[in-house]
């Protein structure tokens, strides 16, 4: 898959996990895999460029004697959640005419 392409898609399911309520990157993972495989040195990239792009924040909590960061979606995060969601119809116009047959 095209990595530009890759990276956007991961960041909106990133955001998506995160939507409903906080959380934290090891439950991040388990959130997702039903749906994909994402390392945790791929999360925690995508969880700094969504920091340093304001779609989320992070605050660190005690748990369990340690310090855990827990990540926060923003309005700007889910505003691009909103986005992708437009930009849906699009995508699956782009796949179609893609994997269309030839007459």
């Amino acid at each position: 898959m095209d990595v530009q392409l890759k990276r956007g898609l991961l960041d909106v399911c990133v955001l998506a996990a995160i939507k409903n309520e906080d959380s934290y990157g090891y439950q991040i993972i388990k959130d997702m895999k039903p749906y994909l495989e994402l390392s945790e040195s791929t999360l925690y990239t995508i969880l700094k460029r969504l920091e340093t792009a304001h779609m989320l924040t992070v605050r660190t909590a005690e748990h369990g004697g340690r310090l855990r960061k827990y990540y926060h979606i923003t309005d700007v995060g889910r505003a691009r959640i909103e986005e992708f969601v437009g930009e849906w119809d699009e995508i699956m116009s782009i796949y179609q005419f893609i994997t269309r047959e030839e007459n």
